[in-house]
């Protein structure tokens, strides 16, 4: 995917919110977007997405299958879930059956299936969010602080659902304000300020190395790998052999 002088503001009126962007996205590639509160990380997430057009420019080579995930769900509809994520599926053509039961167990959230999205809690909402944006496989998945309201079990996940989307040749878009970016070890930052966007340089090759620990030394050796500065990138339990 590329930006190709991309401009955009909000009133024809208004002051650019982003001028002149020139950036391109590469299949496999994960890219962090930076910068301080009104900068335009998610005017450009939401670019990237489809969400919004430019004013000027050309988003070019967006891949077929887009999943998108909002800052906040828009959780005020007068719907369950599960209904929902079926509506969702439908419009992918898609049955979904078998890929909400999935992601919702994953998510570790099928208890609030169910539910009607109004009563959910921020973070259960917030699975929903992932859900519908993984019940096709997208070629681009687009997340706007994506950590935000997980639980602890479930924000683990997040990154590997990001390395899964790039084994698959996938892009990933994400932005984050609370340091989890640690955890994508292999992205790239792209800084916004002032209405401009710069690409960082791509990071050096590293390699995934798995460890298996005792369950009561878990919590010990993360702290410990992190404050040796190594990137801890999920915790999971081991699968007995059948």
């Amino acid at each position: 995917m590329r930006f190709q002088d991309v401009w955009f503001r909000y009133d024809r009126r208004a002051p650019w919110t982003l001028r002149g962007v020139d950036l391109t996205l590469e299949p496999g590639e994960t890219a962090v977007v930076a910068g301080p509160n009104g900068s335009g990380k998610s005017t450009l997430l939401q670019l990237a997405a489809g969400v919004l057009r430019p004013a000027k420019g050309l988003i070019a080579e967006r891949p077929e299958v887009v999943g998108w995930v909002p800052e906040r769900f828009p959780a005020d509809q007068p719907f369950t879930a599960r209904t929902h994520l079926r509506h969702t599926a439908a419009i992918r053509g898609l049955d979904g059956t078998a890929e909400i039961e999935h992601w919702a167990r994953r998510l570790h959230f099928e208890h609030f299936l169910d539910v009607r999205l109004g009563r959910l809690s921020k973070g259960s909402a917030q699975k929903v969010g992932l859900v519908q944006a993984l019940l096709a496989p997208p070629g681009l998945l687009v997340l706007d602080e994506p950590w935000e309201g997980l639980d602890a079990q479930t924000r683990e996940q997040v990154p590997a659902i990001v390395a899964e989307v790039v084994a698959r040749g996938g892009s990933v878009l994400v932005s984050d304000h609370l340091g989890e970016v640690a955890r994508l070890p292999g992205a790239r930052r792209w800084h916004v300020r002032d209405g401009q966007v710069h690409a960082g340089e791509r990071p050096a090759a590293k390699k995934v190395i798995e460890l298996a620990v005792d369950a009561a030394e878990a919590h010990e050796t993360v702290a410990r790998l992190r404050s040796a500065g190594f990137d801890v990138l999920t915790v999971r339990d081991e699968v007995p052999l059948s």
